[in-house]
């Protein structure tokens, strides 16, 4: 491999629609992070950038349905997501976002760049548009009958249900998804950027020069080349977004996927007035950290724009995972069905490595793979406690108990095999772990370390020094002629014994630092080292830790996960309950920023996991009546109910404003969960929550009994 002077690495720009959840960090953070601290240990010269995609029409959609501003919802989505990485230990040198001003201008220059070229083609097209909602929609927010299964909410690029491409002239009775208005079609001028005209290059530089590349990436780039590049717009009529740079372009901003992966760039000036080192310098290695839905943006289009652009660096690697599912099914915002990292860090506190540990080991690195709370419990019970934290305690309660808390002599004259095939362990752990990052097979590399603490663990319990400490104390009540040596010589194995113990912790410190960084933290102040200690060339070396140098007593590393918690969790991931942040429930497809999407629809044939009758009997179901219903104010979507339940009154924020008058559901009786934890939802405490039925066309019905029944009645 070439001898890079300089790193640069990217990590996809989360969408500042919504938090980020366990398969962002799976995907796209966590690989990207280990890879970085694995660099900076080596004393490479590395920037590690990322930042908040804050453009793009899914964000005027959320605006629009919570009654705010495009502002006040990247403000506080970035400032969430932004959180969320750093108490994960995500160690960005600059996390930016894209509505920032130098960001603005950087992709203008940009765009203006090949414009001044002659790029791009000057298109006019007829587009759907939604008179009511007054914008122009992207083939994604027209939904319509499939003609091919009838599925009444096909989308209009695909229909989710049969699989069908579809474009919105084959749906029956397209609707907009905004405003459910029929779209009319109306001309538009944009500016396409010609791909074909690059794909010659692309094949040669993808193709043939970047074989190396992991097969999922190689092999989507090879489909798309495959099938033949076309123009592509890079503009969109939008009132957010970056303007295009032209005079007759009112109205028209720059497209997401053109403008987002710019935001790189504009970061790293952002972050050093040296930012031409890593983007223009031919000894820069610059390495994109994404999922695979993101591939052909960053493997396809930008480096086409680097390209016609002309003094980039294009990325030399694109390691892209897959999806990570949860507990067998795919993620979904809308319903939910996710793992939210700010809700984790909230109900695990002090746990941050536990889940960079997991989502490693079981990282979607060549398929999609899978998250269970049940596999997060036994990973941290049956691997990271008993196995790694056991084998460092043990260590460290022997050593105090056995050598008065300072490191022991190596007396090499007495060492046996079971020493010097540790030793063997410990030296080549270096180049395995190595080895496999350098491949960015991180699952690999984990396993190569955990390992080592495995191997520690069977080579102390092999030696035994508690029975050679139950030994001394014998002898040393014995006046038998030779006990005095014989002690001496006992003593002298279980020194040699947890030195060598103690010298395989420092390693696992410098080891484990790219992975569990907390954790190694730990080791150090339990070690009363400095973080110079983690420098990679230390790594394999059994001379870490002097002789007569005192450590501090063991602190547990890994606490036990008990089942009550992991119920807990799988029941609040069951339940479906939206989040009262993000309560405004748009379809998955619309809450992202690809013009493709992984997710799956919420589907009325959806049959939520298996459950037993005590999970039913849980429910506190009760017959109640609305008192009075008002609109919440900037929440299109939300109204604020009085409901008479015979024995008190409750208020419940029910999310049904778009569904009915608030005047004519007065009177209504209802079904509510009774026992439901109290939440809050724009500053108003919601006691409970209201049953309600959803058709296939999304109207949604109440439930209630056929007959007046009085308030307060039980349903069973």
């Amino acid at each position: 491999m070439k001898d890079f002077k300089r790193y640069l690495i990217t990590a996809a720009l989360p969408y500042a629609n919504g938090p980020i959840h366990i398969g962002h960090l799976a995907g796209v953070y966590l690989p990207a992070d280990i890879y970085v601290r694995y660099l900076r240990a080596q004393k490479r010269d590395v920037k590690f950038v990322s930042g908040s995609d804050e453009h793009g029409v899914p964000i005027t959609i959320r605006a629009m349905k919570e009654g705010v501003t495009p502002k006040e919802i990247v403000d506080k989505y970035h400032a969430i997501i932004k959180d969320s990485l750093a108490q994960m230990g995500v160690s960005f040198d600059i996390y930016s976002r894209t509505s920032n001003q130098i960001h603005h201008k950087t992709a203008s220059d940009f765009f203006i760049n090949l414009y001044d070229k002659g790029l791009f083609e000057e298109k006019e097209t007829e587009q759907y548009y939604d008179e009511k909602a007054k914008t122009f929609l992207a083939d994604r927010y027209i939904i319509g009958t499939c003609p091919v299964c009838g599925n009444p909410n096909a989308y209009g690029d695909q229909c989710e249900r049969c699989g069908s491409s579809l474009s919105p002239e084959l749906l029956i009775n397209p609707r907009s998804a905004l405003s459910d208005a029929t779209p009319i079609k109306k001309k538009t001028k944009h500016w396409y950027f010609p791909l074909q005209n690059y794909e010659s290059f692309l094949k040669q530089w993808i193709l043939e020069e970047h074989k190396e590349w992991k097969n999922n990436v190689y092999g989507q780039c090879k489909s798309w080349l495959d099938n033949g590049l076309q123009s592509r717009a890079m503009t969109r009529d939008s009132n957010w977004g970056i303007k295009v740079p032209l005079p007759d372009a009112e109205g028209k901003v720059l497209y997401v996927w053109f403008d987002a992966p710019i935001g790189y760039i504009s970061a790293t000036k952002e972050l050093t007035d040296n930012w031409k080192d890593y983007w223009q310098s031919e000894d820069s290695r610059l390495i994109h950290f994404i999922g695979k839905d993101n591939i052909v943006f960053h493997c396809i289009i930008f480096p086409a724009m680097l390209k016609a652009h002309g003094d980039f660096v294009l990325p030399d690697n694109v390691p892209a995972n897959e999806f990570l599912n949860i507990e067998g099914d795919k993620v979904s915002t809308s319903r939910n069905w996710a793992v939210w990292v700010d809700e984790y860090l909230k109900d695990f506190p002090g746990c941050e490595d536990v889940l960079r540990y997991v989502l490693c080991s079981n990282a979607p690195e060549a398929k999609d793979n899978d998250f269970t709370w049940k596999d997060f419990q036994d990973k941290n019970n049956s691997e990271l406690a008993s196995i790694f934290g056991n084998f460092v305690n043990r260590t460290f309660v022997l050593m105090h108990k056995l050598c008065g808390g300072k490191v022991p002599k190596l007396h090499e004259d007495l060492m046996d095999d079971l020493d010097r095939t540790l030793i063997e362990e410990i030296k080549n752990s270096k180049s395995k772990v190595e080895n496999a990052i350098e491949e960015f097979k991180f699952r690999e590399a984990l396993f190569e370390v955990i390992d080592l603490s495995r191997k520690g663990n069977k080579y102390m319990q092999e030696k035994e020094p508690w029975k050679k400490a139950a030994s001394l104390e014998r002898l040393a009540a014995s006046e038998e002629n030779g006990s005095k040596l014989e002690a001496h010589s006992s003593q002298q194995l279980i020194d040699n014994c947890l030195h060598l113990c103690l010298q395989l912790t420092a390693n696992l410190a410098i080891l484990i630092n790219p992975f569990l960084p907390f954790t190694a933290q730990k080791l150090l102040h339990m070690m009363k080292v400095v973080d110079k200690i983690l420098d990679w060339e230390n790594a394999g070396s059994i001379k870490l830790l002097s002789v007569g140098y005192s450590l501090r007593a063991p602190e547990i590393l890994f606490r036990k996960i008990e089942d009550k918690e992991i119920e807990m969790q799988v029941e609040k991931l069951k339940n479906g309950l939206v989040r009262t942040d993000t309560s405004s429930q748009l379809p998955d497809a619309v809450n992202q920023k690809s013009e493709t999407s992984n997710q799956q629809p919420h589907e009325i044939n959806h049959i939520k996991s298996e459950i037993v009758y005590d999970d039913f009997a849980k429910l506190d179901l009760r017959v109640g009546k609305i008192v009075s219903a008002d609109k919440v104010a900037k929440a299109d979507k939300l109204l604020k109910l009085e409901i008479d339940l015979g024995f008190e009154k409750r208020t419940i924020v029910s999310g049904i404003a778009l569904h009915f008058k608030a005047e004519e559901i007065v009177g209504k009786q209802v079904v509510v969960v009774a026992n439901l934890a109290p939440r809050k939802m724009r500053g108003i405490e919601s006691n409970g929550m209201i049953l309600m039925a959803e058709d296939k066309s999304g109207k949604l019905h109440f439930v209630n009994p056929d007959d007046e029944t009085d308030a307060g009645s039980v349903v069973s």
